[in-house]
């Protein structure tokens, strides 16, 4: 069975030890899942990768991770808005445990895939940060399992922060076609924390083929938002509130690579990136080591 919408508020998505546990059939699409685990002090859990290769990846709190033998370390970090975090890569076909001496909560992103790799660590110096955008269209991003930067057969996940007030995901676009050096055909789920109480934020996603997804939803810390297709942007992120969302993507495409393409009513805005000033609110960190000298 299928979720009957592509806005899953928090709690919605539900499943045992999981506050979120999105896999493909839920989904309606063939690749791309994430689960969010929450662990009390002490606590273990264990997981068959099966056909999907997975990162686990700490939003709160740090873990140890056994898989094939091989046992990670994850210092992990306090929050989303305090750090970037190292991980742990788990191939298919493998078994993952997770303990966690003082709790936490960890995302599990995963995608179905056909080559068995080596069990990873990612360490968080690792980590580029980048600065996208600028102007009120500006945001970071934390590359951890990026096409480019982390070896993995079919996932690509990355991290995003905007600033209270700035528009992320912006200009609106889409890779939900094969185009060969154009764009890749990715399904793509955002998991969103909101900063501060009450925080929120919305996100919008616009069909790019008749009866495509077509998405217009306030977020909070714990919605997530499927995107099968169409054209996604902006995120907002009110003001006074940080955004972070997880992007976990893959598809069925030969090469692992993340290929867009702009929205052509809305392209235009790129241009004007050059002319203006990053928020000077960015970075909000670059790396652990920055954050413990603070």
């Amino acid at each position: 069975m299928t979720f009957a919408t592509h806005h899953l508020p928090a709690g919605c998505a539900a499943d045992g030890p999981y506050a979120l546990d999105i896999w493909p059939e839920q989904a309606g699409w063939s690749h791309s899942s994430l689960r969010v685990l929450t662990l009390a002090p002490g606590a273990t859990h264990t997981f068959t990768a099966g056909v999907s290769e997975w990162i686990v990846l700490p939003l709160a709190g740090g873990c140890t991770v056994t898989v094939d033998g091989r046992t990670f370390e994850l210092r992990g970090r306090k929050s989303v808005f305090e750090g970037v975090t190292d991980f742990a890569y788990a191939p298919r076909d493998s078994e993952v445990t997770l303990v966690s001496a003082g709790g936490g909560r960890f995302a599990l992103a995963g995608a179905r895939c056909a080559r068995r790799l080596d069990a990873r660590y990612g360490p968080a110096a690792g980590v580029p940060v980048e600065l996208r955008g600028t102007g009120t269209c500006s945001r970071q991003v934390n590359n951890f399992a990026a096409a480019g930067t982390f070896v993995c057969d079919r996932l690509i996940a990355v991290e995003v922060l905007t600033p209270g007030g700035n528009w992320s995901s912006y200009p609106p676009h889409k890779h939900d076609e094969h185009r060969p050096g154009e764009e890749s055909e990715l399904e793509e789920i955002y998991y969103f924390e909101i900063d501060g109480d009450a925080g929120l934020g919305y996100q919008r996603v616009t069909p790019s083929r008749p009866g495509g997804t077509d998405v217009l939803a306030e977020v909070r810390t714990g919605d997530a938002v499927l995107i099968p297709d169409g054209w996604h942007g902006p995120s907002i992120a009110a003001p006074g509130h940080t955004m972070y969302y997880l992007n976990v993507m893959a598809g069925p495409g030969a090469e692992r690579e993340w290929l867009i393409r702009d929205h052509p009513d809305h392209a235009w805005i790129r241009g004007t990136w050059p002319r203006q000033p990053v928020d000077p609110r960015l970075p909000f960190y670059t790396s652990t080591e920055e954050r413990d000298a603070r």
